[in-house]
């Protein structure tokens, strides 16, 4: 697949898409066979998964995935299948396993890693071997401190699709981050229209006038070239020193940031579903599940360095409710949108 910049896609004459690839069950069923299921797919943090057994179940284009931390301190997903009858295995969100996973139907048990060790009756079965039944796994790829996951299994490898933006934010400390805040947004909207969204400011200065007074929306430019990215940043405007309600940074710097970047606002969009945004303080990143054609849930969580809270003048709720004002709106238009489609 090709990825254009929107401006590589304005100067080549292309246009926004057919009103029916916004409202059409049918483009909505072709979308996650040929996008989700095919494109690594941003689940969530690994510091999600603090311990042996802790596990959560994400859904990618129909299927349900268990994502967990084996016995040996690796995060591993499977689907959430026994490979007996087919009978999901986990169905509460998210939890802690013990040393094993046991279908409730017939007790087939497997073993964090994925290994067959249990089959009850199984034994008496002619030339039945667990070892050729393991649970099936989907790959897996941790980058940043972000989980993603594909469901291809031809897909391009993670370190090669995440190869342009090797490095690129080494300063910000991204894995070493924690999360302060999470909130969940049922969104009457494609998810196109949100991503379409975050990945413009002309609409700031009607829609954000909070924002519009911290970060002007012609200050900034893309920096990104490779891949299926695309953002970059916008400035912060003096005497503001950060994207909060107050203007005032609410937390310890995420890092020793270069000195351009200690006033500028990073916004950027790793296709499909993911929307990741740095400011010196904290950062915020979103992940986008479509659930039908016209419906969307965003999760956003709020991340800051993990000895900020312990820090005098910690306010990170001056960043959260900036933001979930300025989300709120965003979402109200992006409503308004899908209305008129």
């Amino acid at each position: 697949m090709t990825f254009l910049k929107t401006t590589e896609s304005y100067q080549q004459g292309a246009r926004t898409l057919p009103g029916r690839y916004y409202t059409a069950p049918e483009v909505f069923a072709e979308e996650q066979q040929r996008i989700f299921a095919r494109h690594w797919v941003c689940v969530g943090r690994d510091a999600t998964l603090a311990a042996p057994g802790d596990y959560f179940v994400a859904e990618i284009a129909g299927e349900s995935i268990i994502v967990l931390r084996d016995q040996s301190g690796y995060a591993r997903a499977y689907y959430n299948v026994c490979r007996h009858r087919g009978t999901r295995l986990c169905e509460a969100p998210k939890g802690r396993l013990s040393e094993t996973i046991q279908c409730p139907y017939h007790a087939w048990t497997y073993a964090l890693d994925g290994r067959l060790i249990g089959a009850p009756h199984m034994n008496e079965v002619e030339g039945f071997d667990k070892k050729s039944y393991p649970l099936h796994t989907v790959a897996l790829h941790e980058w940043e401190g972000f989980l993603f996951l594909n469901l291809d299994r031809d897909a391009v490898p993670g370190p090669q699709w995440f190869g342009p933006l090797r490095d690129r934010f080494a300063h910000y400390n991204l894995p070493l981050l924690q999360t302060e805040r999470r909130i969940e947004y049922a969104v009457r909207a494609n998810w196109k229209l949100i991503l379409q969204n975050y990945n413009e400011c002309l609409h700031c200065p009607t829609i954000h006038p909070e924002l519009s007074t911290k970060l002007p929306y012609t200050s900034g430019a893309n920096d990104l070239i490779d891949g299926p990215f695309l953002g970059g940043y916008m400035e912060i405007k003096a005497p503001n020193e950060s994207a909060t309600l107050t203007g005032r940074a609410c937390a310890l710097p995420l890092g020793r940031l270069p000195d351009d970047s200690r006033h500028r606002a990073f916004y950027y969009a790793l296709f499909p579903t993911m929307m990741l945004s740095l400011h010196p303080d904290y950062a915020v990143f979103y992940t986008v599940w479509p659930v039908s054609a016209t419906e969307s849930r965003v999760v956003c969580e709020w991340m800051v360095h993990p000895d900020a809270p312990r820090a005098e003048g910690y306010n990170i709720q001056d960043a959260e409710e900036f933001w979930d004002r300025t989300n709120r709106q965003d979402w109200h238009i992006c409503e308004r949108s899908q209305l008129g489609i």
